[in-house]
């Protein structure tokens, strides 16, 4: 069952962090746990494995000291999720389930402060890439040279990653298409649609 919910094409995982990128990056300090919740960037070999995570955190936030000390940390994605109820399924007896995509990874965190411009710059033109006239840090003016100081970029480097897209694959092909119809344009059904377009079909293993 493990085997069958991993994702089936290694640039899934980038596609997630791409349409999802905001995170979890939790690691272990002194004092417990230290989370903070951030929008990364995947960087990928050219294989699509997810190589490291970039991004930046605020100097004032507490979880820079933590990192500079210990770096090692886990850093989670939650993708497209939903509950799947009984009623959008006409096989009697089937019980609802929760369908989603998550991934973690197992990371070592490295400060990076050289590439604040890029951490910037980065993100930004991630996230506005979809737009007719994408915004840039620089058409801030004189205020981006106030604020740029007070981020630090890291550069996360994954030692593990752990996936796992629960999204459908164990479902006969009529049952998938249901539950697909019935979930109706959203990220969810996107998402499956995907996975088993770009996997040979629902149902493949």
């Amino acid at each position: 069952m493990t085997q069958l919910f991993q994702p089936r094409k290694t640039s899934h995982i980038a596609d997630l962090i791409g349409d999802y990128p905001l995170a979890w990056v939790v690691s272990q300090g002194p004092g417990g746990h230290a989370a903070s919740p951030l929008p990364l960037l995947a960087e990928a070999a050219d294989d699509g494995t997810v190589r490291s995570l970039f991004g930046h955190f605020a100097r004032s936030n507490p979880q820079v000291d933590v990192v500079a000390r210990q770096p090692e940390a886990m850093i989670l994605f939650q993708g497209p999720q939903g509950y799947i109820p009984p009623r959008l399924v006409s096989r009697q007896g089937w019980g609802p389930t929760w369908n989603y995509a998550v991934v973690r990874f197992d990371v070592e965190i490295a400060l990076v402060a050289d590439e604040n411009g890029a951490a910037l710059a980065r993100l930004a033109a991630a996230l506005e890439r979809d737009r007719p006239q994408p915004w840039r840090p620089d058409m801030m003016g004189a205020r981006y040279d106030e604020l740029a100081p007070r981020i630090i970029a890291f550069r996360a480097t994954v030692r593990a990653t752990h996936a796992r897209f629960k999204l459908g694959q164990d479902e006969s092909a009529d049952t998938f298409e249901e539950i697909v119809d019935g979930l109706g344009d959203g990220p969810l059904a996107r998402w499956m649609k995907k996975t088993a377009e770009e996997n040979g079909g629902a149902g493949s293993a």
